[in-house]
């Protein structure tokens, strides 16, 4: 059985817990282990998730299988994108299923619930940032009808990465 679950504030440690095991879990390999602590420290520090959660912009969703969380994904809208792509743009700003759920058709059943979040929206477009090197994602959203339009800078730590921007007509 798959169902998802809003996040809110009283799941803020777990959201943390599942945020660094994901994150380490894809790209630990590829970044040092300082560099992830500081991001971690940075962006998924309990203060700055209850922040997010309590933005009305953004909308985290967890996704379980059989009552075990096996991933999560979050959303933005308006000033809560990473960048400003102004009023007729959704933002996938992640989606991450940990390891022993993966190739289950959970990514695409958050980009099913992204898509109509930004319908309800009465967004024109979804965009995401996805780094130039995780062709395993690329491929995916490339087979969802993403396609890349710019780039931006994503910094882990002291190192920036440059993340392929991606977007889809809605």
């Amino acid at each position: 059985m798959i169902e998802m679950k809003k996040v809110n504030l009283s799941d803020v440690y777990e959201l943390r817990q599942i945020s660094i095991e994901t994150f380490k879990d894809t790209f630990g390999d590829d970044n040092s282990k300082q560099d992830l602590e500081e991001m971690f420290e940075n962006n998924y520090g309990i203060d700055q998730l209850k922040k997010e959660i309590s933005d009305d912009k953004t909308d985290f969703e967890f996704i379980y299988v059989d009552n075990e969380l096996a991933g999560y994904l979050k959303i933005n809208i308006g000033e809560a994108q990473s960048e400003d792509m102004g009023s007729d743009y959704l933002e996938i700003e992640r989606i991450y299923i940990r390891k022993n759920f993966k190739r289950r058709g959970l990514g695409s059943q958050f980009m099913s619930y992204a898509i109509n979040a930004a319908k309800e929206a009465d967004k024109n477009y979804i965009w995401l940032g996805v780094w130039e090197n995780n062709t395993n994602a690329i491929s995916f959203y490339q087979v969802k009808g993403f396609t890349p339009f710019s780039e931006h800078i994503f910094v882990v730590g002291s190192d920036k990465q440059r993340d392929i921007l991606m977007k889809k007509p809605i």
